[in-house]
């Protein structure tokens, strides 16, 4: 499910002559787009739906919201550890958490097994 979620904004930067924020959703950070709400400032609270700050929010009502999506475990399903839970579906370790594996590049490198040393 894709949310419109509330998060407050920690910095605001240009690149490219469009205004970018970075916005923290209850821990998580991520970059946004600000071209829908132009005047949004540092420490305002702003609904994000795909990368975009669609309208200014109040405190009080971004916190309960963020709670509330925290509660329906809708916060982890938006931001959480998406590789966790694919390689715990599929019964595999963690891909970028595993012990090195041998590539098909690393058995042709130099000392590799197909290089027979």
């Amino acid at each position: 499910m894709c949310l419109a979620v509330p998060g407050r904004v920690l910095e605001i930067n240009e690149r490219d002559g469009t205004r970018i924020a970075q916005v923290d959703f209850g821990g998580v950070t991520k970059e946004v787009c600000l071209e829908y709400v132009p005047d949004l400032e540092v420490g305002e609270y702003t609904i994000v739906h795909v990368g975009f700050a669609l309208q200014r929010l109040d405190e009080q009502s971004a916190l309960e919201t963020l709670e509330v999506f925290r509660q329906m475990g809708e916060l982890d399903a938006e931001f959480g550890d998406h590789w966790g839970r694919a390689a715990e579906q599929a019964g595999l370790p963690r891909p970028d958490l595993a012990p090195h594996m041998e590539t098909l590049d690393s058995l042709d490198a130099p000392g590799g097994k197909a290089d027979g040393r």
